[in-house]
């Protein structure tokens, strides 16, 4: 598969390395970026072939093949630009490249498909509504350290460790809806103190300090909650919450978080007087704080010790990554870091940051899932940690899996059918459940299972290629 990436920025590169080092596929990759610093880091770090030049000009994409008669497949422009990004794939169109995915920051132009449709771009997706969603979750499940949505918002995927104080220790899976009858949940895996890790079965014995990858309703977190951390001090009902910075992706976070949570006390700091003014505006039921987000006397006088939750997502990680370790230290309930750099990304093992949430890796998801199963599917989450994948298939009526119990089905092991909705249902399927046209399947599965289980249940996938 050809593809051209415009953008050689944090997203790009992330795109860019995981189709490189796609084990299924071997894709001829073109990266188009107009910085020279960093299209020499691209070159030096990445196996793909970089233009430099602007990714807007129809010279500097024939470059790379997007010419009428060309073999480019897929176009994704990511710039930080949206006016790039979107006339990129405009030109892309119009010389016959079949597939274009544009980022888009600016919400006028994902708020309604209008632009999209006038312009032939059927794929325009912004990283900060993804990641606002996120954040979201993780406010709502205060005891979560990762959170994916499915089903269209109505169930998650939640990371969660179990406290030593916790009835699931030394409890064997096969017992918990014994235990906890109201519990409607799945563990798709789980990953032991001593460093063992996989797919469990009803045999498998919990620990404490387990951390166990869940699916379950939206409606189910609260219990699950109680249940995994009965005493933690981070399940405080959402009611004072700290935003730093008023950019962007602050601004989603505000608006998601008034839409989802009603009446909670906001705080919004940022050190630009000319955004404070914006927020004062658009946020008159918050009180809008100019100054930084390390300011201990600021948010002592604030009341940082009463906080519920604290979200640092200015556009530096270094500055999220302190800032949430000041109000941590202060006393702040769920705090969460928007971080960027990988090399960042597993810090919380080491300092006192209870969620660090990547921007890039909503992007990159977003992009992979389009590349790798382009039709009837809906949801797709790497879980690069357990190097793992879930995604939503839709059943299609002449899929010969259509009645058939899956328990007849007999899945490979290492893939499991966590959820099914049907309708406004949704379950928690069993050996017993039968699958019927329309339901929508999430498949839980080892990246390396994912592409058969997901042909499988009906999903097209991208087949591999050697060029």
């Amino acid at each position: 598969m050809k593809i051209v990436i415009v953008g050689a920025g944090e997203i790009g590169r992330t795109v860019a390395q995981k189709l490189s080092l796609d084990p299924d596929n071997e894709h001829d990759i073109y990266l188009i970026e107009n910085n020279e610093a960093q299209a020499r880091n691209a070159e030096e770090e990445l196996d793909v072939q970089v233009i430099r030049g602007n990714g807007a000009r129809p010279q500097i994409l024939a470059q790379a093949g997007v010419i009428s008669g060309g073999d480019v497949d897929l176009l994704i422009a990511c710039t930080n630009r949206d006016e790039v990004n979107m006339l990129s794939c405009w030109i892309a169109l119009n010389a016959g490249v079949k597939h274009v995915i544009s980022r888009t920051r600016s919400l006028e132009f994902t708020d309604s498909p209008y632009w999209g449709n006038k312009l032939g771009i059927k794929v325009m997706i912004s990283p900060e509504r993804s990641i606002a969603r996120e954040v979201i979750g993780l406010l709502e499940v205060s005891s979560a350290t990762h959170t994916a949505e499915l089903l269209d918002g109505r169930a998650a995927l939640y990371t969660l460790k179990i406290s030593e104080n916790s009835k699931l220790v030394n409890m064997a899976l096969k017992d918990l809806r014994t235990v906890y009858p109201e519990l409607m949940a799945v563990f798709v895996h789980v990953e032991h103190e001593d460093g063992t890790a996989g797919v469990p079965n009803g045999f498998t014995i919990l620990k404490a300090n387990d951390v166990c990858y869940v699916v379950t309703y939206k409606k189910s977190a609260e219990i699950l909650q109680e249940v995994f951390q009965p005493d933690s001090e981070q399940r405080r009902s959402l009611k004072k919450l700290f935003i730093v910075g008023g950019g962007k992706l602050g601004t989603q976070i505000a608006q998601l978080v008034r839409r989802e949570f009603g009446s909670v006390e906001m705080r919004i700091i940022e050190k630009d007087p000319a955004k404070c003014e914006k927020l004062s505006e658009e946020f008159g039921e918050a009180l809008i704080l100019n100054c930084d987000g390390a300011d201990r006397n600021t948010l002592k006088e604030e009341g940082i010790e009463s906080a519920d939750g604290y979200i640092c997502a200015t556009e530096s990680d270094e500055v999220n990554l302190i800032c949430s370790v000041i109000a941590k230290e202060m006393g702040a309930g769920k705090t969460i870091a928007i971080v960027r750099r990988k090399d960042y990304q597993e810090l919380t093992k080491s300092i006192p940051v209870d969620a660090i949430v990547d921007p890039n890796d909503a992007m990159s998801n977003l992009l992979l899932r389009v590349i790798r199963y382009p039709e009837h599917t809906r949801a797709f989450s790497m879980i690069e940690k357990i190097n793992a994948e879930m995604l939503e298939v839709v059943i299609q009526e002449n899929n010969e899996l259509t009645g058939r119990t899956l328990a007849d089905i007999r899945l490979q092991k290492g893939v499991i059918v966590a959820l099914l909705g049907r309708g406004d249902e949704i379950l928690v399927p069993t050996g017993a459940t039968r699958i019927l046209a329309g339901d929508h399947v999430i498949l839980f599965a080892l990246t390396s299972l994912m592409p058969e289980a997901a042909k499988l249940f009906g999903a097209e996938v991208q087949e591999a290629s050697k060029s």
